[in-house]
This record gives structure tokens, C-alpha cells and sequence, in this order.
């Protein structure tokens, strides 16, 4: 059976010091302090210690074949988004790290998939980069939750939303820069709470902002079983029934009816959660995800989906069919 991760994240093993290159800012870079391991540096503070599986093709290769997983659709760690940055600085550290997953794509055509990264920050630079990537053979894009806490139904937001429909470019949504990170830092909550409010931020903003009504062919994945929107999609809807004169003021659609029209991940780490998604949903709208290779996500591919028992035909929609409609491509393009 054909196993498609949707969701990884992947890493130049060296890169410029942007900070230093820039003159400013805490930009990623790499420190290479021991075999195998690397700290990612924040400007001139420690950030976290990642393993060489965040940046070795090959490695991550025979790691997914202990788990039968073939393909891995890639994109860059959110902290790479460098948003806050000056536009043409985000545009140059974009372009290498999109420059980076095309190469690794066309040396590796069976077993990686790439999304891109843009500078949502400037609409302009933005569309010129959702052309160029494409050109390169990305398939689509990735992008966090807000913009510099702006949320993603603003309007300057929408061309760049508008071109991806256009140009026929997936979207895939991550959630960062996590709302309260500031008073909840103890317990790992703005990973645990922050992450999934983060998502459900970022639906609840592109349904109630006209994005999905308005883009119908707009291709949008989201992060972590679309993180706490599902699970109060009741209260959602509720509050848009009791009170439109604030909920309903930019599009007046149920926010239930967009149910299926647009695809999670499975990252539920529950089989329970991820049952109700999945009757939310339809299997067709539920893409295997793993979040590989960090601790948090769902690190033996898919184990806990192959325990529950369900239909063959729902496991091949979760495990390939699924995010070949949502990237647009074909079973055959993998084929061995």
C-alpha cells in the first residue's frame, strides 16, 4: 500500500548566517557541534539540538522504510518563516530554502514531495515567489497560522491565496507563533494549547473572511487534525447562529457546510479523535501526517491508524489517496 506522509519538515544541513548577512534580527542557523546532531542557533541564542534526520535525504529515506512509507511531502521548520523580517530579506532566505527542497525533490522524484515558503509579508514579492517555486517543481506552499498576528482572512492576504488557486498550488497551514506564548510558557503549553488554538484560529479566520467561499478551488491543508476547530465545530457554528451581527458580517455560509471542502492531517495521536474526524471529514479529506522528525508528532507513521481497524478503502484515502487530490498529483508519479 502506497504510504504518502503529508507533513514533515526538512532543513538545509548549512546555510548563511543570516543575521550576520542581514546585519539584524534573530534569524536560524546551524551550528554543527557534533556528529549527527546540530544546535539551531536564534541569533546568538541556543534554540533547540535537532538530529541529522532533519537535514539528510538518505537517512530519513531508511527511516521511513521501517515503517513501509515511501513518500514524505517536505517543507521548511515554521521558525524558518522569518516573517517579522524586512520583505527582500525573507524573500532571499526563502528562495534558498525553496531552492534547496527543489533540488532534493528532483534528485529524489519517488520519495519527496516540496512545499515552499513565501514572504507572505509583502503580497507582491509573495506571488512573484509562488511562481518561481512552481516553475521549480514545488507543488504548493506552506504557511503559519498569522501573519505577524494579523490573521489570514485580511485582505491583503487574499492574492496571494487568490495566485495559489491560479496557479494550481497547494496550501498547507502550520500553526506558530502561538497566541499567549508570552504568559504560558511553563508545561510546554504553547505546544500543547497554543498550537491547537493557533489552527483553529487560521480555519475559523479563511471561513468566516470569505477565503474558502470565495476561492472554492483553493487547495488548504491543515496541521494537526485542524488542531481544536473540529472538536468545537458545535460551539463554532453556535456562536454563528446566536450572533451574526458578529460572526456572520463577511460571510454569511454556515462554517458547517465547509466540512470536507477542505483537508486535515491525522495527527490526532488518539484513535477515538481521530474516528470523529474522520466522520467530520470523509476519509477523502484526511491526509497521513507525521510531523516527522520531531518528538510531538506521530513518529511511527501511521501505527495507531493500521491498529484501528478500519475499512481497507479508508486506510489507502488516509495513506495516499487523500493528499494526491490535495497536491494535485497521481498515484503513477510514485510508483516503483
Amino acid at each position: 500500500m502506497l504510504k504518502i506522509d503529508s507533513h514533515t519538515h526538512i532543513i538545509p544541513k548549512n546555510m548563511p548566517n543570516w543575521t550576520e548577512k542581514f546585519g539584524y534580527g534573530d534569524f536560524i542557523y546551524l551550528q554543527h557541534h557534533k556528529k549527527g546532531f546540530a544546535k539551531m542557533m536564534k541569533g546568538n541564542q541556543f534554540f533547540r539540538e535537532i538530529k541529522e534526520n532533519c537535514w539528510n535525504p538518505k537517512l530519513r529515506i531508511e527511516e521511513y522504510a521501517q515503517f513501509n512509507t515511501q513518500v514524505q511531502v517536505v517543507c521548511t521548520i515554521p521558525v524558518m518563516f522569518s516573517y517579522w523580517a524586512k520583505p527582500l530579506d525573507c524573500l532571499d532566505l526563502s528562495k534558498f530554502l525553496n531552492d534547496d527542497i527543489s533540488s532534493l525533490v528532483s534528485k529524489h522524484p519517488k520519495n519527496y514531495i516540496g512545499l515552499g515558503t513565501i514572504p507572505m509579508q509583502d503580497t507582491e514579492l509573495a506571488v512573484k515567489e509562488l511562481e518561481r517555486l512552481k516553475k521549480n517543481g514545488l507543488v504548493g506552499i506552506q504557511i503559519g497560522s498569522n501573519i505577524n498576528d494579523e490573521n489570514l482572512n485580511e485582505e491583503r492576504f487574499f492574492p496571494i491565496f487568490e495566485a495559489c488557486a491560479e496557479l494550481g498550488l497547494a496550501v498547507f497551514v502550520h500553526p506558530w507563533n502561538m497566541m499567549g506564548m508570552k504568559n504560558m510558557q511553563r508545561y510546554w503549553l504553547p505546544w500543547l494549547v497554543g498550537m491547537p488554538a493557533e489552527t483553529s484560529r487560521a480555519m475559523a479566520s479563511m471561513i468566516f473572511g470569505g477565503v474558502l467561499e470565495k476561492l472554492p478551488n483553493l487547495r488548504v491543508n491543515f496541521a494537526h487534525a485542524g488542531g481544536s476547530f473540529l472538536a468545537t465545530i458545535g460551539r463554532i457554528e453556535h456562536g454563528f447562529n446566536c450572533r451574526p451581527d458578529l460572526v456572520a458580517i463577511d460571510n454569511n455560509i454556515n462554517p458547517r457546510n465547509y466540512l470536507g471542502k477542505f483537508w486535515v492531517d491525522c495527527i490526532t495521536h488518539d484513535g477515538l479523535m481521530l474516528e470523529y474526524v474522520l466522520k467530520l471529514q470523509g476519509s477523502k479529506k484526511v491526509t497521513l501526517g507525521s510531523d516527522y522528525p520531531f518528538p510531538l508528532g506521530d513518529l511511527e507513521i501511521g501505527k495507531f491508524i493500521e491498529d484501528m481497524n478500519l475499512e481497507k478503502s479508508t486506510v489507502e484515502d488516509i495513506f495516499a489517496n487523500s493528499t494526491l487530490e490535495w497536491l494535485g498529483l497521481t498515484r503513477e508519479q510514485f510508483i516503483q
